[in-house]
Parts: C-alpha cells; structure tokens; sequence
C-alpha cells in the first residue's frame, strides 16, 4: 500500500474507514481546524453517514479519525473528490507522514481493535442500554412475525434460523442507524463533526 493510498474498503454495504495520523507538535489546533473542514467537505459527498475525529490520550500519540459511508462506491466517491486533495494537501503542512488507513464494514467494524483513549470508551451501562434498546424490539419482532413458521422445524435448525436473522438485523439494519442517532449518549465527551 502507497503511503496516501487509503486501504482498499469491503465491496458491499456500509463502509468505516479509520485515518491515523500525528500532527506536528505545536500544530494540533490546526490540524483539528482542517479536520473539522475535512468533515464539512464530506458532508456534501453522497452517502456520507458521519465522522469523528478521536484525539490523541498522550501529547504525542496519533489522532484517529472515523469515516461512515453508505458504500464503497460512496467512500471512493470522496476519495476522488478535488477537495479531498486539496484538504490531504494542506493536512502536509502540520502534519507527520501520511495517514495509516484501516477499512471495515458489517461484523467486522464491531470487533474491529481501534485504538482508542480510555477516557473516550462509552460506559458499559450505556453500551449495554443501547444494546437492549436494539435488541429488544429486534427479538420481538422475529418471536411474533417469524418464530411462528419456524414452530414446524427441530430445536437446533429453529435457533440457528431464529439467531441468524437477528444476528443480520442487528449488524446490518438495527445497530448502525441506533449507534447514529445514540452518539452524544453514548459518547458526550467525544468530539463528533
């Protein structure tokens, strides 16, 4: 992988594309101004979902910032994007090196191991209430329109039919959308663009 080449993304669905980067020492204001200008210019690109930008725990350490896009061919919509090099340009001047890219999408971005400050981790009780308000209508959804035609198979086949479309609406439908519109809950101190 080039330096500024950012990872290839996944070839369906959502895409989560995380940038780390160290901005020069005595450059991290300007460096959060063109990230937060970065998110600006993002939100006129179709299928951008969101996007925050972690700073670092140590004076030193690296800045993460998270991309949401509806699709692969959204994110490289952005990629193309004029302003996206003018912006990576600038991003030059007060910043080391190139970004590091990782990508994910579905599963794969809930147990994906970002490095992110312990005092930016949402609390448990939160995750956890989050979680159930997901799971809960998601479960009783699939109990009284689904598990009723299922009645007829062995215990074994029924579960793993019943567990997999749960597993699918969580991952795919349930959680990206209530993760969204939970972020402030969730996270109040992260700073989100």
């Amino acid at each position: 992988m080039e330096a500024n080449t950012p990872a290839a993304a996944p070839k369906s669905g959502q895409v989560t594309r995380i940038a780390r980067r160290r901005a020069l020492p005595g450059q991290e204001a300007k460096y959060e101004a063109l990230i937060r200008e970065m998110f600006l210019q993002m939100r006129k690109c179709h299928g951008f979902m969101g996007a925050e930008m972690l700073p670092p725990h140590e004076a030193d350490g690296m800045y993460q910032v998270v991309v949401n896009f509806a699709s692969e061919a959204d994110l490289q919509g952005w990629d193309a994007c004029p302003a996206r090099a003018a912006l990576h340009q600038r991003l030059r001047e007060v910043a080391e090196d190139e970004p590091e890219y990782r990508c994910f999408s579905g599963l794969e971005a809930w147990f994906a191991p970002t490095v992110v400050p312990a005092s930016m981790h949402p609390p448990r009780a939160r995750m956890a209430l989050v979680t159930w308000m997901g799971i809960f209508p998601t479960v009783s959804f699939f109990l009284w329109f689904v598990l009723p035609y299922l009645q007829g198979l062995p215990f074994l086949p029924r579960t793993a039919i019943f567990t997999a479309l749960i597993v699918v609406t969580m991952t795919w439908v349930v959680m990206p959308q209530l993760t969204k519109l939970m972020r402030g809950f969730l996270n109040p101190n992260a700073e989100s663009k």
